[in-house]
């Protein structure tokens, strides 16, 4: 059985590791939870940065309801009394907590180097509480970002009982692949109600549904946490200014005269040095209809529906040839332009974001959280101290068009390892990272007045004395699978004016993600996809950076035929049946 199950993760290892590859279905990112782009991004959507209004205030203080207060002087009745009140307030009163055990919590990302010491302390007075509770300590298995996904299924299919809680995520980290060959505990609702009664409580029903595979619960979702992982671009606003663009770039044809301008005002500035993962062809499609993709598919989300008729699919490769060509045009200007380096394909040296931070680029491609960390004037973002006209505008995909599609509540969930040797209690800390203010300050954000303070408007800062290299320990847990904007501090860093500016403008625009029920059955049409990624990489690589031969309609008309040629029509038949058995 563990064989075969090994068999199955490899191949859906390989399959989600090509979705990879670039764009909105690309690897983790920054995507808070991380935004299922690329790895280099894990580092910003670590962070536990993208609060709401809820925050915890200075004078939050976690009661613990077993304590008898120091000047009471009890008898052995009143000690009795006392003990059962007590009691009655624990919801794990009945549950038989009495053998110590180590929970083991499985995330992506690398583990602390220069922050451990920091990590180290935190990790210890947390596990005082957690003893302290429910008799338990965590443990973090950090799974690399080095071919993170081949790692994280080969880690899940030993079933060995050294994981118990699994970080994962419907669209970027193989959720439903995993509950579908066995490697996750079902969750029933008594099971939820005992052990996780907080995140039980919290979770509306609606919700609870979108986390189900054949009617049985896997997943406990990240739905109370707002985060925006729509990709766009991130540019130098006060240069578009410069540009005649006087309220920022909101189109493509804006995008091409900002670039334009900037390699004739700024002969040393490379407009955006991609390093050539970056394809932005579906997000052109998405800027021109009202296309919405299917997550977790293929590389490129290459199948989907449209707004006014969601459950017809269809795969806008084939059928928005024209779209194709004017874009494959596009990218042909801009590498005529100079928006990239002439070895676009093959760069691989420095990293674009960090050249933006200290403006030595015009812009970065990612996702809206990025843009929240590259907007805020913190002290990586140098470009504001040495100029302070600086400004960072952000052009999302979909704007022109309108078309914002919120992100799936399963983007971020956790997830109990059927190879677990204590489920119960695995639920329990879950349910206490999750809901207990105490230990979720701790484990998102570590120790008070060490690694941060709240400020009287109950922001969050650093103390004096603050080193980022040895002290930060914010988002080093990577716990994306369960954060709580009732328990999220804000960042005094992050500029919230911009943030809610376009926080609230999304919130105008987007849809629900409507294909949260869906897990395609892939076993029949695996290797036509498989084809259909190749080609996709292939051909998607020379489109997007205007390095084909030929005319835009040629290399289009090829892209499509190598498609067809693979059987993507059989696909998107197959996948238009599955769709009219769960929604027809």
């Amino acid at each position: 059985m563990k064989k075969k199950l090994l068999a199955v993760l490899l191949a859906a290892a390989m399959t989600a590791s090509l979705a990879a590859c670039g764009g909105k279905s690309d690897t983790p990112s920054d995507t808070g939870t991380p935004a299922a782009d690329d790895s280099s991004a894990a580092d910003d959507t670590s962070s536990n940065d993208e609060a709401t209004d809820n925050t915890v205030s200075d004078d939050t203080e976690v009661s613990d309801d077993t304590e008898v207060s120091d000047d009471t002087e009890a008898s052995d009745d009143t000690e009795a009394s006392g003990d059962t009140a007590a009691a009655s307030d624990d919801p794990w009163a009945d549950v038989d907590t009495s053998e110590h055990v180590v929970i083991t919590y499985m995330t992506t990302g690398d583990a602390p180097s220069g922050t451990k010491e920091k990590y180290d302390e935190m990790m210890a007075k947390l596990n005082e509480i957690l003893t302290e509770k429910v008799n338990a300590e965590l443990d973090i298995n950090f799974i690399s970002w080095t071919d993170y996904l081949s790692n994280y299924n080969l880690t899940l299919a030993r079933m060995d009982g050294t994981v118990d809680l699994v970080g994962t995520a419907s669209d970027w980290l193989d959720a439903w692949p995993n509950a579908k060959n066995g490697a996750f505990l079902e969750l029933s609702e008594e099971m939820l109600q005992k052990y996780a009664p907080k995140t039980w409580a919290s979770v509306p029903a609606e919700n609870w549904e979108l986390c189900k595979y054949n009617g049985e619960i896997y997943l406990m979702p990240e739905d109370n946490y707002a985060q925006w992982t729509n990709h766009g671009f991130i540019y130098r606003l006060d240069w578009a200014k410069e540009a005649g663009l006087e309220n920022g770039v909101h189109s493509w044809e804006d995008l091409t005269e900002y670039f334009r301008y900037v390699k004739g005002a700024y002969p040393d500035i490379i407009p955006w040095d991609s390093d050539g993962t970056s394809l932005t062809a579906g997000e052109y499609i998405r800027s021109h209809t009202d296309y919405v993709s299917i997550d977790g598919i293929n590389a490129g989300a290459m199948w989907g529906g449209s707004k006014d008729d969601l459950y017809t699919i269809y795969s806008p490769h084939m059928t928005e040839t024209d779209l194709l060509v004017e874009y494959a045009k596009l990218m042909k200007e801009w590498d005529e332009i100079g928006v990239w380096q002439t070895d676009v394909l093959n760069n691989r040296t420095g990293s674009n974001r960090d050249d933006y931070r200290v403006g030595k680029v015009a812009a970065e491609q990612h996702h809206t959280q990025t843009w929240t960390d590259l907007v805020s004037h913190t002290p990586a973002n140098t470009i504001y101290q040495d100029d302070p006209d600086a400004e960072s505008g952000f052009f999302y995909f979909g704007e022109e068009s309108q078309n914002v599609v919120a992100l799936s509540i399963t983007h971020g969930a956790m997830a109990i390892s059927a190879g677990s040797a204590n489920p119960e209690r695995a639920l329990m800390v879950y349910d206490l990272l999750r809901n207990d203010p105490e230990c979720y300050k701790l484990f998102c954000y570590g120790i008070e007045g060490v690694s941060y303070e709240i400020t009287p408007d109950g922001l969050r800062t650093t103390p004096e004395g603050y080193n980022q290299d040895t002290d930060n320990i914010n988002g080093t847990t990577n716990f994306w699978w369960g954060r709580n904007d009732d328990l999220e501090i804000k960042d005094a860093s992050r500029d919230w004016e911009a943030i809610d500016k376009l926080y609230a403008e999304y919130d105008k625009l987007k849809i629900e993600y409507p294909y949260g029920q869906f897990v395609a059955d892939v076993d029949s049409i695996q290797s036509q996809i498989q084809n259909i990624n190749e080609i996709y990489d292939r051909y998607m690589k020379q489109i997007c950076y205007g390095k084909y031969s030929g005319t835009a309609e040629d290399i289009v008309a090829e892209y499509q035929a190598a498609l067809e040629a693979a059987g993507i029509n059989d696909v998107t038949a197959e996948l238009q049946r599955q769709f009219d058995e769960l929604y027809k």
